[in-house]
């Protein structure tokens, strides 16, 4: 009898020291810019919620070349945030456009020297893995013909890094242009995210620029068009493969140019919404605010996210059970963004004239 109450009381000890809540389940990676002097001390800052930053730190620019960008292979950072417990996966974009990455990817020998290429540098430092941007070759594939032979040779080369990655214990992810079963609305036919998503850890898709710099003023991303874009990815691969990229910048356009836009982050936008006096408006339906202003007699117009209009998008990503979120990018964000990404509603009256229409 004596055991068992020693037993009982043993027990209650343990569950009484136990934490009252599990620990939160890190959802969130996060592209890190070598541009952006905070981005490294803000990763820090969040290091409870990011499971994995992306030093944008690589460019390919041919089958057996990756060139870096400044600050690239950084023991200092790379160490830091392993510290903080976060992977580090850096970024690989690449400069080739689609004739010359169909040749390379359709090439069994240049593949294969690419991918000896992208695997040197995966285990040239103490990195956790490679995520592939490859961007170019979608934006300039125009035919037909052509948008084949680039699917086909990109697909055969993620699954032959994928699994050198895997078989050293290492991350392969990916991001791609979203994709969507709507006439006219497929942006990424080269990525074909069935067979992408049988190699790939996760696939990351890139949630923004439904208006980009070269667009008339609109919005990045709307909840509708999320619904889209998920739409068609859960059709083809687990909803647990796949990161949602969300944007913490918008695009401060010329009304009626033609020429690109200015690319504005959530800091910069908001600080000049600030200075020009306009009002906080967040679009009934895009779900993302936007302002206007006049600047040396020229009528200008912004479009940006924050932390108010991701709180609308996120509901649609639980919508298809997609938990996981890429945030394009770090010091680009709306700090009230990140209580949001754990869960909570939005902070209420936090900006300065709020108002919606």
């Amino acid at each position: 009898m004596i055991r068992i109450r020693a037993a009982a009381l043993a027990a209650l000890a343990v569950l009484s020291a136990a934490p009252t809540a599990p620990p939160q389940t890190r959802s969130v990676s996060a592209w890190m810019p070598y541009w952006e002097p905070g981005a490294y001390q803000d990763a820090l800052a969040h290091a409870e919620q990011l499971h994995t930053v992306n030093p944008f730190w690589y460019e390919a620019t041919a089958a057996d070349r990756v060139t870096a960008h400044p600050g690239a292979g950084d023991l200092a950072v790379i160490d830091g945030l392993h510290r903080a417990g976060i992977k580090v996966v850096p970024t690989v974009t690449e400069s080739l456009d689609a004739a010359a990455m169909a040749d390379l990817t359709g090439d069994p020998k240049a593949r294969a020297t690419h991918v000896d290429t992208l695997v040197r540098l995966a285990t040239g430092l103490p990195y956790d893995g490679l995520d592939l941007d490859y961007e170019q070759m979608n934006e300039s594939a125009k035919s037909t013909a052509l948008i084949d032979r680039v699917r086909t040779g990109f697909t055969t080369l993620i699954g032959e890094v994928c699994a050198r990655l895997h078989a050293l214990r290492k991350e392969c992810t990916a991001a791609v242009f979203p994709r969507s079963a709507t006439p006219g609305h497929d942006g990424g036919p080269v990525y074909d995210y069935a067979r992408l998503g049988r190699s790939l850890d996760r696939l990351r898709i890139m949630g923004y620029n439904l208006h980009d710099a070269l667009e008339p003023p609109g919005p990045l991303s709307t909840p509708g068009w999320y619904d889209e874009i998920l739409r068609y990815a859960t059709a083809r691969l687990p909803a647990d493969k796949i990161e949602m990229g969300i944007p913490a910048y918008g695009w401060d356009h010329v009304v009626g140019d033609p020429g690109r836009a200015t690319h504005r982050t959530w800091r910069e936008a908001d600080a000049l919404r600030r200075k020009v006096g306009a009002p906080y408006a967040l679009d009934p339906v895009a779900r993302t605010p936007h302002f206007t202003y006049t600047e040396g007699g020229k009528r200008r117009e912004v479009w940006y996210q924050d932390a108010r209009g991701i709180a609308d998008h996120l509901r649609v990503l639980r919508k298809y059970g997609v938990e996981g979120t890429a945030l394009w990018a770090l010091d680009f964000e709306d700090p009230d963004l990140w209580p949001v990404l754990a869960g909570a509603p939005p902070a209420a009256g936090d900006r300065e004239n709020m108002s919606s229409r």
